[in-house]
């Protein structure tokens, strides 16, 4: 049975570390950072079945709270707020990098998956692949604030996973942003899900849908 523990690290050095751990049973040797979105913490109902279902296909999984969250409780990231959680995320990579000599993912919804993001851009070689949920385009009914301009400088291949009905951008406006990414990217679109991706509808076979796509991404 898989193992799920609280995980603290504060070293004096980086910015401290606090989520879950998720440890398989039969680990394959791959670990997986996962963060949540501008109004969630790690215990996100998406991430949560993220976290089991990669754990369960082997995967040792972090979900983790961004630094801002571990601030304050409620409400959006303050503004100036990106680059300490973008050292939250290298902190959390450092952390299982230390439990695994194999590869090591980064992942994220909404803000977080940008975040990770702009952080792989900015430090090409830090994580082997990124998966980006709901990767927040623009902002809602403003498509002329594109959120892309650290794309050109992805050098880290990326999924994507995206609903239809995501108010923070179309499939036809993710396809035409990837093409601004140097490295390779897939585009899952999720039917039909919005920003939160998860539903009532597809809450049982979203997570290994999600799990299958990655694992084939990454091989």
């Amino acid at each position: 049975m898989n193992n799920v523990r609280e995980f603290l690290s504060a070293a004096l050095d980086e910015v401290p570390v606090r989520g879950f751990r998720h440890l398989p049973a039969d680990p394959s040797g791959d670990a997986l950072v996962l963060t949540h979105g501008a109004g969630a913490n790690c215990n996100a109902p998406l991430l949560v079945a993220l976290a089991d279902a990669f754990c369960d296909s082997g995967w040792t999984v972090l979900r983790c709270d961004l630094p801002f969250r571990q601030s304050r409780p409620h409400g959006p990231p303050p503004r100036g707020s990106a680059d300490r959680d973008q050292q939250g995320l290298k902190a959390a990579l450092a952390s299982m990098r230390q439990q695994t000599s194999d590869r090591v993912f980064l992942g994220g919804h909404s803000y977080g998956g940008r975040q990770a993001s702009m952080l792989a851009a900015a430090e090409p070689g830090l994580v082997d692949r990124l998966l980006l949920l709901s990767y927040p385009l623009h902002p809602p009914r403003r498509p002329d604030e594109p959120r892309t301009t650290h794309f050109p400088r992805l050098e880290t291949p990326a999924m994507f996973v995206h609903g239809t009905r995501d108010p923070f951008g179309s499939i036809d406006e993710m396809t035409a942003a990837l093409k601004l990414i140097p490295s390779r990217t897939e585009l899952l679109p999720i039917t039909p899900a919005g920003h939160e991706l998860l539903t009532k509808q597809n809450r049982h076979n979203l997570p290994m849908s999600i799990v299958r796509a990655f694992r084939s991404f990454t091989s």
